[in-house]
């Protein structure tokens, strides 16, 4: 299956999502644009879960919402409900399928409500059968999947993988290429997990990016800069001046390395190995296959050892210069080896496009509500804000 996703995100197909992804964070700006205030308050993790939402609905399921105007749209209410992991119940639900995935089977748990997951499939369903009755063709993953199902896509198999940032994860597509006998099921549920794995995480990444932002004036100063000396005189950007403005990516960077959302990664032991004691206290650590370890990935980059002052927000860890000197193994923002994620470049995108457009028009700055230092919350399973990020928008001087 992961041979038959990777085709999605390669440059010829960032690019034909990159023009779907641009459309929407247009809008987005614009949207504020047309306001009169001087300074407009907003929520930015509630603005930026549904751009987050809006573009994975366009470029994963074919289908076009508009989260900003129609608030309470179903796409968007699924999402939410399906991506909240605040809910008592639902903690409990994932610990116990992390930690006993047999009983959690045995008992016939679900994280998600019927609700949800029946929405999604019929959702999947009904898109397929009009694409298939109008002899539809989409550059998104969905469509992917419907060509894999057919025995169709091998095309794309041999395009290598630019590296268009420092942290997209390093990966070539696979040669072998074989026709997929998928049902509507399996592709409806891969395309959720497209869906579940990024609407939350890409979100708050970009919350975390713009407080920094925020509170670090020089820094969006000079972003502003890059952004105005690249921006073109008409229309929207090309995808090769996304990729390429090199601040950015540091801005970025820097974003994914001081607030990982995922706090912490597991892998499974795959051969016996051991773990040698460092201080006379200590005593060796034998780890045998089979066994689950979890990796601390917040922990290793605030790490003084790791990173220097690693509290600071400090993009120039990441200039061409420095990045050299970063070991990846205590960076890996998307993961490392044959699990990692292979979307990266798509968040990456994301995340660069919307900031493009709205520091095109805007400042963003603090307000009365933000929270500096940022309080983080206690009751979820990611990293996020206790308050939310309330923030503003400031108009300009063009």
């Amino acid at each position: 299956m992961r041979a038959t996703l990777s085709p999605s995100f390669t440059s010829s197909k960032m690019k034909s999502m990159f023009v779907l992804i641009c459309n929407i964070a247009e809008i987005y700006a614009q949207h504020y644009v047309n306001k009169k205030d001087k300074i407009i308050e907003i929520d930015f993790k509630d603005i930026l879960a549904r751009y987050t939402n809006d573009v994975i609905a366009n470029t994963a399921f074919g289908i076009q919402v508009d989260s900003l105007t129609d608030r309470e749209n179903e796409f968007y209410v699924m999402g939410r409900d399906s991506t909240n992991f605040s809910k008592p119940w639902r903690k409990f639900t994932i610990f116990i399928f992390q930690a006993f995935p047999s009983i959690a089977k045995l008992l016939g748990l679900k994280i998600l409500p019927d609700k949800v997951n029946d929405f999604f499939l019929n959702l999947v369903q009904d898109t397929i059968r009009m694409r298939e009755e109008q002899n539809i063709k989409r550059p998104d993953m969905l469509g992917l999947l419907m060509e894999a199902r057919k025995g169709q896509g091998k095309e794309f198999q041999t395009e290598k993988i630019e590296e268009a940032s420092f942290a997209a994860v390093k990966e070539h597509l696979e040669e072998n290429y074989t026709k997929l006998d998928l049902t509507d099921f399996d592709i409806a549920s891969q395309v959720f997990v497209f869906f579940f794995a990024g609407f939350e995480t890409v979100s708050t990444a970009m919350c975390f990016m713009a407080h920094e932002l925020a509170i670090n004036a020089d820094v969006q100063r000079r972003l502003i800069e890059e952004i105005d000396e690249n921006k073109p005189a008409s229309g929207a950007p090309s995808y090769e001046i996304i990729a390429n403005m090199e601040y950015l990516d540091m801005v970025v960077s820097e974003t994914l390395r001081k607030w990982p959302i995922n706090i912490a990664t597991d892998r499974v032991v795959t051969k016996p190995y051991t773990i040698d004691p460092e201080l006379p206290s200590e005593q060796p650590l034998h780890l045998e296959p089979n066994q689950n370890v979890m990796i601390p990935i917040f922990a290793i980059r605030w790490d003084p050892q790791n990173y220097e002052n690693p509290e600071k927000f400090d993009p120039e860890r990441f200039s061409s210069e420095n990045r050299k000197n970063i070991d990846p193994y205590i960076y890996i923002p998307f993961g490392v080896g044959p699990r990692n994620c292979i979307g990266s470049r798509f968040a990456l995108l994301e995340m660069k496009a919307v900031f493009f457009y709205l520091l095109s028009y805007f400042e963003i700055v603090p307000v009365e509500k933000t929270n500096v230092p940022i309080k983080i919350s206690k009751s979820n399973i990611t990293l996020t804000s206790e308050n939310g990020f309330p923030l503003g928008l400031k108009r300009r001087n063009q």
